[in-house]
């Protein structure tokens, strides 16, 4: 699969990939900021109180932010765990490729 070669995903577990599984606003950011070759953020610190220093998504939704691509589901949050929504994914997949 083109996405687990690339680095982008590698599934659920090391035998299963979860396709009917609902995506993360985590890892929808995620995929997007590896599929950038992971751009190491200019700023160090979340606007989103929500999101770990260290968590597997941090540098990614820092990388988001800083590039335009997400600006959270308030001021403060970003709401990690939260299902990304069909009109999420489009807009983050718009907001990146006009990134690119």
């Amino acid at each position: 699969m083109w996405a687990t070669e690339q680095g982008i995903t590698w599934g659920t577990s090391a035998t299963t990939f979860g396709p009917n599984e609902p995506c993360s606003r985590a890892q929808a950011v995620t995929f997007l900021y590896r599929l950038a070759q992971r751009p190491a953020p200019g700023i160090s610190q979340t606007p989103f109180t929500d999101v770990g220093q260290g968590s597997f998504y941090s540098d990614a939704v820092l990388w988001a932010a800083e590039q335009g691509i997400t600006c959270g589901t308030s001021a403060t949050t970003f709401s990690p765990d939260n299902v990304c929504s069909r009109a999420q994914a489009v807009t983050l997949l718009y907001r990146c490729a006009a990134n690119h």
